[in-house]
């Protein structure tokens, strides 16, 4: 019992100090400081809320308005990069690369020349081509000596056909008379026989002049023919001359176009073959942007329109384009494996539709923007130079 009196006591105690505390702090009770200074603090958070709210209100109204005027007719996607029509430089004939002229990230300008390889072997080459067309046409100049020696020999053989003829003429009128002469017993017999084989041996003669002709004028023939296989003998060595002076121009390798050089993979004694890929060339006047949009975005676009992009690289760069053309196909449509969806399982995704962006010319001519580099595109549908064409694709 002692003890409990005590707790109770102990306790009391405990209690009378805690609600004195406050008053003996500030010299009043507690209960009537602490709730003015409650009443006091929530009045001060009202004017906070409202300006909040107020503000809220504000940007949610701008915002709406400018979805209204702009942000409902603008198709936007951020699957857009930018793109050039990169030239790979290549070697068309083999050897080992004698100096290289350039550096990457180096501007060319279409015809400077950027490497060369090894052309003794071609210079062999092309001089051997040469002599063996310089061996050719002499050869059909040869020819043609012995085509005007065959029409001689023809006109040669024409002449004794003639003579021959004369003389079968002669010989027969000789005969003619011996048989009168023999009828009439004026002649002996063994004249007679001699006239005769006068005869027949002019008549022989006749028939070799013309066999003698005509050999002389197939052997013009035989000439005439070999000498055009001779000529397009020659023509296929001034094809082959021409090939190797081609093939020695392919020594010295040169810009197509204006660009700049890129990922260089070739070095002095380095061995190159047909197709080897030398360099890159980024003709930076080409430069575009080709934008991914999503199948449900392209019934909005047409060629014409104004776009907007921004440039990750360049946040602050002021960049404006026009649309101009739309790929005729989905992306994965010309991927290198297609999709197959006549399977027994099948889930439906967007596909993408490829859409090039001219870019401004003055923007072009700066040079800031690189093939890769990745873009925001914005077409404003409000702006487009193909009428009939919407109101159709609307329809």
């Amino acid at each position: 019992m002692a003890y409990r009196e005590e707790f109770e006591q102990g306790a009391k105690s405990g209690t009378e100090g805690a609600v004195d505390a406050p008053a003996r702090q500030t010299g009043q009770g507690a209960p009537e400081v602490a709730a003015p200074e409650a009443k006091k603090k929530g009045l001060g958070k009202k004017p906070l809320i409202l300006a909040v709210m107020a503000g809220a209100l504000a940007f949610g109204g701008y915002e709406g308005h400018e979805w209204w005027t702009n942000g409902r007719f603008m198709v936007s996607t951020e699957d857009a990069y930018v793109q050039a029509d990169i030239t790979i430089l290549s070697a068309k004939v083999s050897g080992y690369v004698q100096s290289v002229a350039v550096t990457n990230n180096q501007s060319i300008k279409a015809g400077d020349l950027i490497a060369k390889i090894d052309d003794g072997d071609y210079r062999f080459a092309l001089q051997s081509a040469r002599d063996k067309l310089a061996t050719q046409q002499s050869a059909v100049t040869r020819i043609g000596r012995q085509i005007e020696a065959g029409r001689a020999s023809v006109a040669q053989a024409q002449a004794q056909i003639a003579a021959a003829k004369a003389e079968a003429e002669r010989a027969e009128s000789d005969y003619a008379r011996q048989q009168q002469l023999a009828r009439s017993d004026f002649t002996s017999r063994a004249a007679l026989e001699n006239a005769k084989a006068a005869r027949d041996r002019a008549q022989a003669n006749v028939q070799s002049a013309e066999a003698a002709f005509a050999a002389a004028r197939a052997n013009v023939d035989v000439l005439d023919a070999q000498q055009n296989e001779a000529r397009r003998v020659a023509a296929e060595q001034q094809t082959s001359v021409e090939k190797a002076e081609r093939d020695l121009t392919f020594t010295e390798i040169r810009a197509p176009v204006d660009g700049v050089i890129g990922n260089k993979a070739m070095e002095v004694g380095t061995f190159v073959q047909p197709g080897a890929r030398l360099a890159a060339l980024v003709p930076m006047t080409s430069v575009h942007v080709d934008a991914n949009f999503k199948e449900t975005q392209i019934a909005s676009l047409k060629v014409g329109q104004k776009v907007r992009i921004e440039v990750d690289a360049f946040p602050d760069a002021d960049v404006i384009g026009t649309v101009e053309s739309v790929s005729p196909a989905s992306g994965a449509v010309f991927s290198l494996l297609p999709p197959e969806n006549a399977t027994g399982n099948f889930t439906k995704i967007v596909q993408r539709v490829p859409v090039r962006v001219s870019v401004d010319p003055e923007t072009v001519q700066k040079g800031i923007l690189r093939p890769g580099l990745s873009v925001v595109v914005d077409v404003d549908t409000r702006t487009s130079t193909e009428p009939e064409k919407t109101a159709s694709l609307k329809e």
